[in-house]
């Protein structure tokens, strides 16, 4: 097999094998630098996309509580703030619902220091969503009171009433708590992905404001 040639000048000659060696090398020299000033730069990533990363986190830092409970209402007709006897009505309700909580993502504040360092400030967590399942809801021992009958009304006021409790509930068990945590770990998790060594993750200041 004959081998292709360059003529340059008299007497010498670069085979094509050897010129896209040559070629080769250059191509990976500059890539290599280029990638090497890019880390010095603070590894490719600023602030903004870093928070451009972080938007997509908020489903994975939420956390949930679920609730199976039970309602007990009753009430009466009313005349002069008094309860008329005869008029009471009343029903169990039993449902499974979820109370759910995190951190909003897009109110976190990103400062990239160095190409290891950055701080992150994160806002106080808050309640999302307060849901009953409708299609688990279960109706026991209700009243057939025709001088009071029970209305859609009724068992509405029952369940905005028990969202109050599951709130409330959900709050003494630490949800807030366990939000705060969970984001600073998935924060955590993404920022060491991306080359990240020195994390610092804070909780806004909140100054309560005076009337």
């Amino acid at each position: 097999m004959r081998e292709i040639a360059i003529v340059k000048r008299p007497g010498f000659k670069i085979s094509i094998p050897t010129l896209f060696f040559f070629l080769t090398t250059v191509i990976l020299a500059l890539l290599l630098l280029a990638s090497k000033g890019s880390a010095e730069k603070g590894g490719g990533y600023d602030s903004s996309t870093v928070m451009n990363r972080v938007s997509y986190l908020q489903e994975l830092a939420l956390v949930q509580h679920n609730y199976t409970g039970v309602i007990s209402y009753k009430d009466y007709r009313k005349f002069l703030n008094l309860n008329v006897p005869l008029t009471d009505k009343y029903f169990l309700l039993k449902y499974n619902g979820y109370v759910k909580a995190g951190v909003d993502f897009s109110r976190i504040k990103v400062n990239v220091l160095s190409s290891t360092n950055v701080h992150v400030s994160i806002p106080k967590p808050k309640i999302l969503d307060t849901v009953v399942d409708e299609n688990s809801i279960e109706v026991f021992n209700e009243s057939e009171n025709a001088f009071n009958p029970i209305k859609i009304a009724d068992y509405n006021e029952a369940l905005s009433r028990e969202k109050s409790v599951m709130i409330r509930g959900a709050i003494e068990q630490g949800i807030y708590e366990q939000a705060t945590k969970q984001a600073k770990l998935t924060l955590t998790s993404l920022l060491t992905e991306m080359g990240f060594v020195n994390i610092d993750i804070t909780e806004e200041l909140v100054i309560p404001s005076v009337n």
